[in-house]
């Protein structure tokens, strides 16, 4: 048997990482700016994680949603506490996909309503719904084309109220800085708009945390930064550090019914405590207002860069993003400059479109690190 070959690869085997770095089987090291596509919140192989996990597997790895589980309670409060949504409710999955899945479902649920409204270059997932509110044909099979969903263009107020004022939309779905879109900013004064049509028309707001939240914008979720609280968060990625895990953070407005929801590996024991161990690193190291701080930094001498001599042949056209959530805009397709990134400079960084380089470092990247990355990418370029 062989691989399904779904994956464009580097020809590249890692096999080991230590904080922003990482190292192949050849001993060679590289610098990452990836985080394994913004999974890697506290750095590779944090020594803290290592002994929590390794706690907790001695004692037992997994058991069923049938009998209470602590460590799921100690999360919810830790996790509301430190997030500021201390009055919501969690729901504790395996991905993000699932928990888009879940958000889409709960919202149906209670309203009755089977439309959705989603952005134009969207990303939501590859499962059946979270497929179907993810703006690409290329990946939405025909069977998950079922017609719920009308994309919108992004910050475009008027246009998303239009559709609100017929009363038939179920749910909003919304990140507040697309990843797979480019790096795309949602404005303020659209987010707020949005966010009171949706009450006015009885429409339920999720934003989609995966890749922007958890601290990644140097708020711990990316809507904070505008002034919105939805009704429905959902969390994946970076919330466990690698272990397979994802959340659904949902209003006190919305009561549980037995049955409607369920899982069978989400919020097992091992899970949580990756999640807490996560928790407990981002608090004492203060790795969300690092994001902030370096992330500033970091855009800054990109936008500079964008400016300088040191560049010919490929121009840096645009710096967008928050946090450590940074859009490189090139005036080449990103394909050959990733590759150089790889293959000389030892570095890795992700992508979008055709000509975005995608930044999602794990969090407590450094400044030096920062000016470590500047230098190979002007070579690269």
């Amino acid at each position: 048997m062989k691989l399904f070959d779904v994956y464009p690869l580097f020809d590249v085997n890692i096999v080991s990482g230590k904080g922003c770095k990482v190292w192949d089987d050849q001993g060679q090291e590289y610098l990452d700016l990836y985080g394994g596509h913004a999974v890697i919140s506290i750095g590779h192989a944090h020594a803290h994680y290592i002994n929590k996990v390794t706690e907790q597997l001695q004692k037992i790895g997994f058991y069923s949603n049938s009998v209470i589980n602590r460590l799921q309670a100690e999360l919810a409060e830790r996790l509301g506490r430190i997030s500021g949504y201390d009055d919501y409710q969690l729901f504790l999955i395996n991905s993000g996909a699932e928990a888009n899945e879940n958000a889409l479902k709960l919202a149906s649920f209670t309203n009755g309503r089977t439309r959705v409204l989603s952005a134009q270059k969207a990303f939501h997932g590859r499962t059946s719904l979270a497929v179907e509110v993810t703006n690409n044909p290329k990946i939405i099979a025909p069977i998950n084309d079922n017609g719920h969903v009308t994309y919108l263009p992004l910050n475009d107020l008027p246009a998303w109220e239009a559709e609100l004022q017929k009363g038939d939309v179920c749910a909003v779905i919304l990140e507040c800085i697309q990843g797979v879109g480019g790096i795309q900013m949602v404005t303020e004064e659209f987010a707020k708009g949005l966010a009171e049509a949706c009450k006015r028309y009885g429409t339920v707001l999720i934003c989609d945390e995966i890749q922007c939240g958890y601290g990644r914008s140097g708020k711990f979720f990316a809507h904070q930064w505008l002034g919105i609280c939805p009704d429905i968060i959902t969390v994946a990625k970076g919330i466990a550090n690698g272990f397979p895990m994802g959340a659904v953070l949902i209003s006190p407005d919305f009561k549980p019914v037995y049955g409607q929801l369920g899982t069978t590996f989400g919020g097992n024991h091992l899970a949580c405590a990756a999640a807490l161990a996560v928790l407990d690193v981002m608090e004492e190291e203060h790795l969300v207002e690092n994001a902030r701080i370096v992330g500033d930094y970091l855009m800054d001498k990109l936008r500079g860069l964008s400016l300088s001599d040191a560049v010919h042949g490929t121009e840096i056209l645009d710096v967008r993003g928050r946090g450590l959530m940074i859009g490189v805009d090139l005036s080449v397709p990103h394909k050959e400059v990733r590759g150089r990134l790889v293959y000389e400079q030892h570095c890795f960084t992700g992508c979008a479109g055709t000509n975005v380089l995608r930044l999602l470092p794990p969090l407590c990247l450094t400044k030096a690190e920062a000016d470590d990355f500047i230098e190979r990418l002007k070579k690269a370029l």
